[in-house]
């Protein structure tokens, strides 16, 4: 049988990453710009070599819709086919690379740049008080706000707490989930906590957010800016950075009130970008999942079937993901450890693995690589297979 049309067509050539953290004094759009150059300069690109430009913003960008405009503005680029601001929060990295991969295999456009940046922190309120006001409210409706149910945190506590109700899963197999990828970012030298070791008492210690949250159960948050351009496999030969090819790509997006809270849309998602690809979830070599909360790992890998339905806890209390482990995980940190780019934080661990440009953290098959991105609480989803061969 023939393999999908669009299994190695594109491939991602170029990646840029600016300064990540507590990086004051810039705005997103001024962390977009700066992206997108050294991801051109990665791929031995210039501006003129881009027709498509796809961004993501984050919660300081305030751009009404119009980001993409001015972003375009703002480089001076010209004569676009391609142009659009996404809004599914952090499934957006994933899909914007989707629909730049689309749209060249379709004649559409030939080089996309597909961006995200944010500037939340500023100083000296550690959290950002953009970030503090906008979870204060945003999705709380209702009888939320009535009982002072204000912020995602809350909301993912409340589930992690439904799944320890009904699968038996602990504090300890969080805690797994955060000292396994705190050990990837240990040999991270471009991670935020690269040199703060975690151990599980550690984590115990750690303050409560919101329970059964502690302060490393949650993401980081980040100022910086962080871009791919995505292009032709024909061209992506002829380019300076050994190219990633888009195998296969899927989205999911369960919808209203879903009668599972414990299940994300990655079950929705994986097969058809599985299916792209000519992959089973045991040809994986490695795999860059969104841990907004430790949380998170875990329903992602029960729902893209590295193990059963309510058994994540016990398959991370393994420490089969960490360094040396038979399932790498995560391996520049995450959002837990690293830093905090939305869906693209795992993007671009996944461009880096692929290309065997990870260092110490390198793992050492790297052929196949699945990257997940999750938006609001299990509400938006997106996934992609990249691979280092073209077929």
């Amino acid at each position: 049988m023939a393999g999908h049309p669009l299994r190695g067509a594109t491939a991602i050539v170029g990646l840029g990453i600016t300064p990540q953290g507590r990086v004051y004094g810039r705005t997103p759009l001024g962390f977009a710009v700066d992206a997108i150059q050294l991801a051109l300069e990665d791929a031995g690109l210039g501006r003129s070599d881009l027709d498509g430009l796809l961004l993501n913003p984050g919660l300081a960008w305030n751009d009404l819709g119009m980001g993409s405009f001015q972003l375009q503005q703002a480089m001076g680029l010209r004569d676009l086919h391609l142009s659009a601001t996404m809004h599914l929060g952090g499934a957006s990295a994933c899909a914007t690379i989707q629909h730049a991969a689309q749209a060249i295999a379709a004649g559409v456009c030939h080089t996309v740049a597909c961006v995200f940046s944010d500037a939340p922190l500023k100083p000296p309120a550690p959290h950002g008080e953009r970030t503090s006001s906008a979870s204060a409210y945003g999705f709380a409706r209702g009888w939320e706000q009535a009982y002072g149910f204000f912020g995602v945190n809350a909301m993912y506590a409340l589930v992690a707490r439904r799944h320890m109700h009904r699968y038996g899963t602990t504090q300890d197999h969080l805690g797994a989930v955060a000292v396994a990828q705190r050990r990837w970012a240990n040999r991270n030298p471009q991670a935020q906590l690269h040199a703060e070791a975690l151990t599980l008492d550690d984590y115990r210690r750690s303050r409560w957010i919101v329970e059964p949250l502690h302060l490393f159960d949650c993401c980081l948050v980040s100022n910086g800016g962080l871009a791919v351009i995505v292009t032709g496999s024909e061209r992506a030969r002829n380019l300076r950075k050994a190219p990633v090819y888009i195998w296969g790509m899927g989205q999911g997006h369960l919808g209203g009130d879903p009668a599972d809270t414990l299940t994300s849309g990655a079950v929705l998602a994986r097969e058809p970008a599985f299916r792209m690809a000519g992959v089973r979830v045991t040809d994986l070599d490695l795999a860059e999942l969104y841990d907004c909360y430790t949380f998170t790992v875990i329903v992602s890998l029960e729902d893209y079937g590295f193990c059963a339905k309510g058994e994540g806890g016990p398959f991370v209390a393994e420490q089969v993901t960490g360094p040396g482990g038979r399932l790498a995980i995560n391996t520049g940190g995450g959002q837990l450890s690293s830093f905090y780019m939305w869906g693209m934080t795992p993007v671009s661990e996944a461009v880096i693995q692929v290309r065997g440009e990870g260092g110490e953290r390198q793992v050492p098959k790297h052929d196949l690589a699945l990257v997940s991105g999750n938006g609001g609480v299990f509400s938006t989803h997106s996934t992609l297979v990249l691979s280092r061969h073209v077929s």
